[in-house]
């Protein structure tokens, strides 16, 4: 018995790989993209400022072995300066505003400002703290440049101490809003609150503060 193949169906059949890639590629260039992308080439030379709305620090300290406790610094301003053909150079000046500290928990936020008693120093910060300001002093790239060791002088509480952080280059390209050049990092970094002359609650409330920053800068 012999069976008849249809033509047209031999044609399909022998163009279908074509036509599955073809719907593939278009079906890509469709898909919307972020406009930022771990590209070094993308970064452009010149001076950048925070962009506050997206620039925060979260910070984490452990609370009595029960449990990792967390807040959040925001509308951190300052200044970066790039320059992509000699990334070493780079500088950081942020603030940070501790006096828009926030928790979980408005009654821990209101502790952390609240004036101490009788006139006595404050558990934390007090209800009128001066903001904090971290300064790079040098900035130490890995091999694909994508990673860094930025060394700098942290103020906070009036005492100034060296701190390093650990910063990753996670995206750059033209601010869909903005209509400017714009870079993204994210960066570790550990520090004593004893070094800055806030004891209370030692050691139940850890010594040691976990910092995880995330950061936006837009080109000026």
């Amino acid at each position: 018995m012999r069976i008849a193949f249809p033509l047209g169906a031999i044609a399909l059949a022998l163009a279908a790989p074509t036509l599955v890639a073809t719907s593939t590629q278009l079906i890509a260039q469709s898909a919307p993209q972020n406009p930022g992308v771990k590209d070094k080439s993308r970064v452009v030379a010149g001076t950048y400022a925070t962009d506050p709305s997206h620039t925060l620090i979260v910070w984490q300290v452990d609370h009595l072995g029960f449990s990792k406790y967390r807040g959040i610094f925001g509308d951190i301003a300052g200044t970066l300066k790039i320059d992509p053909a000699n990334l070493a150079a780079s500088s950081v000046d942020v603030s940070i505003p501790i006096a828009s500290v926030t928790t979980a928990s408005a009654g821990l936020t209101g502790h952390l400002l609240k004036a101490g008693a009788d006139g006595a120093k404050p558990d934390f910060f007090g209800p009128a703290p001066a903001s904090a300001r971290f300064v790079s002093t040098a900035v130490h790239l890995d091999d694909d440049g994508d990673e860094a060791k930025i060394t700098g002088n942290l103020t906070l509480n009036g005492i100034t101490r060296p701190v390093t952080l650990d910063a990753e280059f996670h995206g750059a390209g033209m601010h869909p809003m903005m209509k400017k050049e714009t870079i993204g990092f994210s960066a570790e970094a550990k520090i004593k609150r004893s070094e800055f002359g806030i004891n209370y609650g030692l050691p139940f409330v850890s010594d040691e503060v976990e910092l995880d920053i995330s950061a936006e800068f837009i080109k000026q």
